[in-house]
Formats: structure tokens, C-alpha cells, sequence
């Protein structure tokens, strides 16, 4: 029964993992309840196996990197919701919160929990090879889908989104609201898909090489990695077509840097590691690109300019605003209601976020909690880059290349951009941290495992 109940568990997981982009990129408050609903019952479910079946209630020390920083954040949310910490303005002998806006402070705090009890799970449940591989296929079925999607959206611009019928632009949206929470989504999944793909790679060949390529050429094509290929071709075309200009050039520059480290210091080395990187730039960049529009985010990119954008006028305005509140913030969520306070003109729109995350974060949680979770993101490519270059399992070896290019792509995209303000994204960063420990610590696989890697 005990054994059972983690199947159904882990499935349940990977169902949600497949479901968070769906309602509206779970950034709406509706459907960050829903989402919530779904993880504590799931955690309670935990916790009956665990009282029940004697089972393990706690995850692995090791777990304590990401979940520390969780729980921090879900701290620093209850000191701001406590009352009497500070007095109103308005009336005297009033008790008041720290957090300017509360009910938006509860929605992130119950968001937090979320997280926290949803990466809990994660590192209690994947805690083998074959766990491991079904979540990160599920991370690369959710980008397919919402690439596929997405592409068919775009190319029939006179139809409405089926999903909520929500109205969707001439770049690719998804089931998100927004293109760019797309486009940080597909980079996302296309990390974990290229590194599964790198792990699937012979690490030798045998015979004269012309037969050993024929031979790799014949096994890719009749395998799984010609399918998991062609769902990583179909992503970069909806990345392509969201034409987010730091999207792309986040994705594509972290591909690079990590590649260009791997080529290096990768421990055992793929054969055709570098054929297969060089394939994405010339195929699908180039190739690929330039049939679904390339051309239109270089025409972006090209006309960008600090004149023409406001994002750095919100960043140098946020400045005063964490001045003011630098250890616990203005509140969780709060940041619209804080910043036209501090804002000394009109901009060209109206911003309910400050397009870089750094900066939100800082204003509504405080300098420390910002920092804690900084270091907590710096820590996990350590650990990936390190897992890269010391482990000899393949599998382990290819997630952490992925994970390795999704955590510093989010490092460059959140400068510009608040894409971890959306439930999906910022779920499936979680996720994706936590493999990079799982990876570091699981054991090595054994033999039959080994030879599926």
C-alpha cells in the first residue's frame, strides 16, 4: 500500500508540474489557489504515508540549501503581517502591519508555503533514477505543449485562445498572459530537455569512425532522442516567435557560456558533445530562426534603447523605496501599491511590477532575504557546474548541464523582467534547484540504470 500511495504521490507531482502553466501561467490569485489546494493535499496525503507506514517525514538534509531560503521568506511574510509593529499615520493608537498592502502580502505568503511544501516533496519523492527521469520528462511534455500551442496560436492569429478564451497577441503567448513569462517558461523546459538529451549521448564509439557515425546517426533517428529532439526544435520556434529580446539572448547566451565550460571541464565527455551543441546555434538559431522570424527579435534588439524604454527609469525610482524599508521590506506583493508613492512622472504605462526581480524582490521582502535568495541561486550552479565536472553518471551529469543553463539564464532574464513573479515559472525554477542538489547527492545508479542513461 505504502509503495502505492508514492506512485500515485509522484505521479501527482509530475501531473502538476505539467499543469501550472496551463491556467494562465498560474499567475492569476484564482489559480495560485487552485495550485495551492492541489500541493497541501498532496502534502497532507505525505504526511498520512509517513505517520501511517512509517515512512520518512523529513527530505534529506541536503534539502536545507533551498528549503532554508523558502522558509525565510515565509518568515519574513508573517513578521510583516503581524499587527502593532508600526503606527498609522492616520490615526493614532492603530495597529498596523509592516506590509503596506496585506492582502496581497497573505496571497504571496500562501504562494511561499506552496513552494516550500511542494520542493519538500520533491526531495522526498525523487529519490531514485526512474523519479528522477519522470520529472524531468514532465517538465519537457509542459514545454512542448505550451510550444505547440503557442505556435499554433500565432500562425492563426484570427481564432481565440481555447483555453479561458483568453485574447492572445501576434507574439506567441501560450496559455500565459504574458509573452515573455513564455518565453523564460520555454527556456526553462529547453535547458532540462537539452541536458536530458547530452545524457543520452555515447560516450565512446567503437569501429572505424565513418561506421560509427553511420551507426549513431541510424540509432538517433530510430530512438527516443530523435523524439525528444524534435520537441526541442518545436520549443525554440515558440521562443522564437514569443520575439522576447532578453528571452532569447538569455537562453542563448547561457547555452553558450555552459557549453564552452562543458567543452572543457565536462568529466568524460560525450563523443558528440559538441556536434550536438553547434546544432543548436546553425539549425535551429539560424536555420530554424530565420523561417519563424528571427529577423523581428534582431529588429527589436536593434532598436532598443535606454530612450526609448522606461524599465531603467522604474529600476533608479525603486531605488529610494528600498532606502526606506531595507531590512524587512514594504510588504510581499506590494510593490504596485508602493512605487507611485515614489514615482515623480508619468511613464509610458502603468507598472504593477518593476521588470526586474532583484529590484521587487529588495522593495517588497528587504535587502537580507533578497541576498539569502541570490546566494541560494549562485549556490546551485556552483553545485551543478561541480556535479558536471566531478560525477561520472551520465544521467546526473546531463541534468546538471541543464539546470546549470535555466538558473543562469533566470539570472539574466530576471534583470529585465519579473518572470518569477508568475506561479509556473517560478515552481518549475524551484523544481529545477532542487534537482541540481538531488543530482549532487543521489547515488550512483545501478548497472541496468546505467545503460538506460
Amino acid at each position: 500500500m505504502g509503495t502505492k500511495l508514492k506512485a500515485v504521490i509522484l505521479g501527482c507531482l509530475c501531473l502538476i508540474i505539467f499543469w501550472l502553466p496551463i491556467p494562465l501561467g498560474s499567475y492569476r490569485p484564482w489559480a495560485m489557489m487552485l495550485l495551492s489546494c492541489f500541493v497541501g493535499g498532496l502534502f497532507l496525503a505525505h504526511l498520512g504515508l509517513a505517520y501511517f507506514n512509517r515512512g520518512h517525514l523529513l527530505p534529506p538534509k541536503q534539502s536545507l540549501v533551498i528549503l532554508a531560503p523558502i522558509l525565510a521568506v515565509i518568515a519574513v511574510l508573517g513578521i510583516q503581517l503581524i499587527p502593532g509593529l508600526t503606527a498609522s499615520e492616520n490615526t493614532l493608537n492603530t495597529l498596523t502591519t509592516l506590509s503596506i498592502d496585506p492582502t496581497q502580502t497573505k496571497v504571496m505568503l500562501i504562494k511561499s508555503i506552496t513552494y516550500f511544501m511542494f520542493a519538500w516533496l520533491i526531495f522526498s519523492y525523487v529519490n531514485h533514477v526512474d523519479a528522477l527521469k519522470k520529472v524531468c520528462y514532465s517538465i519537457i511534455a509542459a514545454g512542448l505543449f505550451q510550444a505547440l500551442y503557442a505556435t499554433y496560436l500565432n500562425l492563426n492569429s484570427d481564432i481565440t485562445s481555447p483555453l479561458f478564451g483568453y485574447q492572445h497577441h501576434d507574439r506567441a503567448t501560450g496559455s500565459f498572459t504574458y509573452w515573455n513569462f513564455l518565453a523564460n517558461y520555454l527556456a526553462l523546459c529547453l535547458s532540462i530537455g537539452i541536458g536530458l538529451l547530452i545524457s543520452q549521448l555515447a560516450l565512446s564509439s567503437s569501429g572505424s569512425q565513418l561506421r560509427a557515425k553511420l551507426r549513431g546517426v541510424i540509432t538517433i533517428l530510430l530512438s527516443s532522442k530523435m523524439l525528444l529532439r524534435l520537441s526541442l526544435i518545436a520549443m525554440i520556434i515558440a521562443l522564437i516567435l514569443t520575439r522576447s529580446r532578453m528571452g532569447n539572448s538569455a537562453f542563448f547566451i547561457s547555452l553558450a557560456a555552459i557549453s564552452l565550460f562543458a567543452f572543457f571541464f565536462y568529466n568524460r565527455r560525450p563523443r558528440y558533445l559538441r556536434t550536438l551543441i553547434v546544432s543548436f546555434f546553425i539549425l535551429d538559431l539560424i536555420i530554424v530562426g530565420a523561417m519563424f522570424g528571427l529577423e523581428k527579435v534582431k529588429e527589436r534588439l536593434v532598436e532598443t534603447s535606454l530612450s526609448s524604454e522606461t524599465r531603467d527609469e522604474v529600476v533608479s525610482d525603486s531605488l529610494p523605496l528600498i532606502l526606506d524599508n531595507p531590512i524587512l521590506g514594504s510588504g510581499g506583493g506590494s510593490f504596485y501599491t508602493a512605487f507611485p508613492a515614489y514615482q515623480p512622472g508619468p511613464y509610458s504605462g502603468f507598472y504593477d511590477n518593476a521588470h526586474n526581480d532583484y529590484i521587487q524582490f529588495a522593495v517588497e521582502l528587504g535587502l537580507p532575504i533578497t541576498l539569502l535568495l541570490g546566494a541560494m541561486m549562485l549556490f546551485a550552479l556552483y553545485q551543478a557546474i561541480h556535479t558536471m565536472v566531478k560525477r561520472k553518471t551520465p544521467l546526473y551529469q546531463g541534468i546538471a548541464f541543464g539546470c546549470a543553463v535555466a538558473i543562469l539564464h533566470m539570472l539574466l532574464h530576471s534583470t529585465v523582467d519579473y518572470s518569477l513573479q508568475a506561479g509556473a515559472n517560478a515552481l518549475t525554477f524551484i523544481v529545477i534547484l532542487c534537482l541540481v542538489i538531488i543530482t549532487a547527492h543521489l547515488p550512483h545508479p545501478k548497472r541496468r540504470h546505467s545503460q538506460d542513461s
